[in-house]
Parts: structure tokens; sequence; C-alpha cells
């Protein structure tokens, strides 16, 4: 039998109708729960049977009641009326009348600290709000309130979009038009190349500020109805946790990013220091023993590299989040690519320290390498440049330079210019004072050539029809080589055509009939002159 004591008539009526259903069944098998909510708030969560129905069962007939309830009712006072039903005490919640839901000590949380009276209290201030939300939407003027509000918040939302994408078009046409000027700067000439970049950026700081209007409005116009007010409060409790979560970040991340700036500041120092030294040692304001003018850029990078990575090594434990998993895959990753293909680059890096330290040539010089003849316009760490007599630009990996012969025509020339030379062959009847004074003549007659140091004559061979000449002459550009050997072979025919000397290298079929010498009164034949 059920013990009723001290009951009004509603809890009479209410412990009748429990013993009627058949009163409070114990569950043997554990049994899902089930919450209840009630215009997007969280009213109780149910965890046991009640008169055999499930927790899933009791959330629908208690949303069923709600649903069926009166504007007048929902005005009224939630209740709790306690109940003991076969030594089994229980809270209902009642609603004028109508009993919506009871809890059971079953209902509790195992870990949570509260009593029957504490949970059955929490949930009456949770139904009693719902309540009050739906009913205070159901007027009239609260309704036109908030329709009205969220109207001028989208009008003000929608203002905002056209003034964000308005703003962005004029900033973007307008570097558009300052980076497609003939007379900008080199920097915003570089820009033009990055131009697709700057776009991609600028569209993703638009959809930011756009999906920042879009929260903030409809945080905004959901606080306006009370039946969703619960979502506002959600949203804005995420931005709220969001933004207290990154500031929380950047307090934290402080001391290591201050120390990080120290230690790169404290680096920097020592690397303009050092590019001091080096600038010193480049104009010869100071000398080091093993230091050359040749290999001191190359030096200065490599000290460089190795005081920033020391710089690095040191600064990297301090960087935020240095020890997170994400930076370990990251290292891993790039360990991984450097491993795969350092092999070839570290080959053209070796080669080119090999060029430099070398001193096998060095920007400007004219060198003949594997038959590309031209000037060192680049020296690179993985390649050099050289452009050649046609104006064309070369570019050979360091590895290949490194196995082919180099000829450098500059490095011994100093100030006397690059020496550059032709040869031409003259049968024996001619006198070899002659052949020399008309190709010297020939070379003081052509422009680009110098006068000083004088162009001078060697006879390379003395083969069994002719004689072999070559022609020496210094000047001081050398990608004009092609141009002036043009003109000084000109100027050698002009001469050897002037004193009747032809320009051929005899092959006789026989022995001519007499002797192919030349007499001494013709060794001085003009231009050549006597030796006093």
């Amino acid at each position: 039998m059920a013990r009723v004591g001290g009951l009004g008539i509603l809890r009479v009526l209410f412990c009748l109708a429990l013993l009627l259903i058949g009163g409070v069944q114990a569950a043997d098998a554990p049994v899902k729960e089930a919450t209840l909510e009630f215009d997007f708030r969280t009213i109780v969560t149910f965890r046991t049977l009640f008169v055999g129905a499930t927790p899933e069962v009791r959330v629908q007939r208690a949303l069923a009641r709600l649903n069926q309830l009166s504007p007048q009712q929902m005005a009224q006072p939630v209740e709790q009326a306690p109940f003991v039903v076969d030594g089994v005490s229980g809270i209902g919640l009642t609603v004028g009348d109508v009993v919506v839901f009871t809890l059971l000590p079953g209902d509790l949380e195992h870990d949570a600290k509260l009593t029957l009276e504490q949970a059955a209290r929490r949930a009456q201030l949770a139904l009693t709000d719902a309540l009050q939300a739906e009913a205070e939407q159901r007027r009239p003027a609260q309704l036109f309130k908030a329709i009205g509000l969220a109207l001028v918040a989208t009008a003000l939302a929608f203002a905002l979009l056209w003034l964000v994408r308005r703003a962005a078009s004029l900033m973007v046409g307008r570097l558009q038009r300052v980076i497609e000027r003939e007379d900008a700067s080199p920097k915003l000439r570089w820009a033009r190349h990055g131009w697709s970049l700057v776009l991609r950026l600028t569209q993703l700081v638009l959809g930011f500020l756009w999906l920042s209007i879009a929260y903030l409005w409809l945080t905004f116009v959901l606080s306006q109805f009370p039946l969703t007010e619960p979502l506002a409060d959600k949203l804005g409790g995420f931005l709220y946790r969001l933004l207290g979560g990154l500031a929380s970040g950047l307090i934290d991340a402080l001391p290591g990013v201050t120390t990080v700036l120290v230690i790169l500041l404290l680096t920097r120092a020592l690397n303009d220091a050092i590019t001091s030294f080096f600038l010193a040692v480049k104009q010869g304001r100071t000398q080091v023993p093993g230091l050359h003018q040749e290999t001191v850029s190359a030096t200065h990078r490599i000290v460089s590299v190795l005081v920033w990575g020391f710089g690095i090594a040191v600064a990297y434990p301090f960087i935020p989040m240095s020890n997170s998993d994400a930076f370990k895959g990251l290292s891993v990753m790039f360990g991984f690519m450097l491993t795969i293909g350092s092999a070839g680059i570290v080959n053209q890096l070796m080669s080119g320290l090999v060029l430099v330290y070398s001193r096998a040539l060095s920007v400007g010089d004219f060198v003949d390498i594997g038959g590309t003849v031209g000037v060192v316009s680049e020296l690179g760490v993985l390649s050099t440049k050289i452009i050649d007599m046609r104006n064309e630009e070369v570019t050979i990996p360091n590895a290949v330079l490194v196995g082919n012969s180099i000829r450098n025509y500059s490095r011994l020339a100093g100030e006397r210019g690059t020496l550059v030379s032709t040869k031409v062959t003259i049968g024996y009847d001619t006198p070899w004072r002659q052949v020399h004074a008309m190709l010297i003549a020939a070379a003081e007659q052509t422009p680009g050539l110098r006068g000083e140091p004088k162009p001078f004559v060697y006879q390379r061979g003395l083969a069994d029809f002719y004689v072999e000449y070559e022609l020496f002459a210094y000047m001081d550009q050398p990608l004009n080589r092609v141009p002036v050997l043009s003109a000084l072979h000109g100027a050698i025919q002009d001469q050897f055509n002037t004193y009747g000397v032809q320009i051929m290298s005899p092959h006789y079929m026989e022995q001519p009939g007499k002797d192919v010498i030349v007499p001494p009164a013709k060794w001085y034949a003009p231009p050549a002159e006597p030796k006093r």
C-alpha cells in the first residue's frame, strides 16, 4: 500500500493516479538516458524507468503535455509536488493541474553531488524560464518589436557588407593602377608578378569580414526573440570563449615570443658586425691572410648562414607550440624532403664553393668554358650565367663548370685589357718583316683595339708550304670581340691589298722552277722599316 500523508487534494490525486497506473518499476538493465528540451532550453535529463516508461518515452510525454498547455496555463507558476510510492520518493513538477513530468532518485547523476530536491529546483527554474519565454513570444507587441529590430539589423548588415566590398574594390583597383604605371618603383613592378596572390589575400580578408558581419547579425536577431534567445547565448558564448582562448594563448605566448625576439635581435646585431667586417675586407680597408677579394662575398654568405642557423636553433625551443605534434610533423616532412632532394643541390653547392675558392673566374671575366665564350655576369650558388658574344645569357650548372676546363682571358690581363688574336698563313716568298708590319698596322687602324700596349705578332709555325702568323692586340670591351675581329680582318685585307701581297697558303703540285725565297733587297719592303 502507498503511504500518503499531509498532502493536499492535488497531491492525493497525483498519488492515486500513480497507483492506478501500476506504481514505480525498477529497471533490471541499464537504461539509455534522454534529455528534455523545450524552446531550445535544456530542462532535465531522465535516466531511469517510470511506470514502465523509458526515458525517451518520458521525454515524449512531457513534450506532449507542454505543447497542450494554453497561454493562460503557461502564465501559471511551476510548482513541486513531492510523493512517496512503495517507499520510493519522487517529486513531480506541475503547471496548474497538469503534471508535466516527475523526477526520481534514479534520474540523478552518479557523480553529481545533488539531492533530489536540488535537481527538482533546477528543473523548476529551467521550466519556468522556458514557459515565460513561450508566453512572451506569443505577445504581439513583443513579436512586432523583435521583427522590427531584426529588419533594422538586416538592413544594417547588408549596408556593411556593401561598404566592405566597395572599399575592397576601391583599394584593389587603386593599387592595381599604381602598380601598372610606367613610372612605378622597382618594388611595385615586382608586385605585378604576385598580383594573383594579392587578389587571393583580398578575397580571404573580404570573406572573413563578411562571415564576421553575418555571425554578429545572426546573434543579434536570435537574441531579439525569447524562444531563440538561448541560441544567441550559445553563439555569443562561443565567440567569447574563442576570443578569450586567443587572448589567453597570446598572453601565455608572450614570454616565449619575447625571448625569441631578443635572440633574433642579438643574432642580427652579430650578423651586422660580421657584415661590416667583410665589407671592410672587400673595400681593402682590412687585410686578412687567406681571404681574397674574389672569396669575400662567398665567405660572408657562409658565415651569415651559420650565424642565423645558430640563432634560429637557440630560439626554436622558445617558439610557442614548438613541442606540439604539428611542429614535429612539419620537421619530419621537411627533413624527408631535404633527404630526397638534397643530393643534387649539395653537389651544385659544393661545386659553386670550389669555383669561388679556386678563384677560377669572377663576375666580369672574359672566359671560354666548353666552347661557350663570353663574359661572366653572375656567379651564383647553384649556377653561373655567361653573356656570350651574341648577347645571349647562357646558364651553366656549377657541377658542369667544375668538370670542364676554364679559359680565363681576363684574369692576367690587369689594366692592359683583354687579349685577342687572329691567325693568317702567308707563303715563304713574302718577307716576314713586311707581314709583321702590315698586321700591326692593321691592328692600329682597327677601332676597339687599344694602342697601348702595342699589338705584336708571333710566328706560330714554319709549315711545308707557308708561315703561320698570329697577331695579338688588346681590347677593353670583351663583349665586342666579334665586331672588333671582323673590323680587324677587313683592315688586314686592306693592308695586304695595298702592298700587293696575296693572302694565300700555296700548296705545290711540283717543285717551282726557281727557289721560293725572299732576296735581302726585299727584306724591308714597305711598310717595314730597317733597324737602325
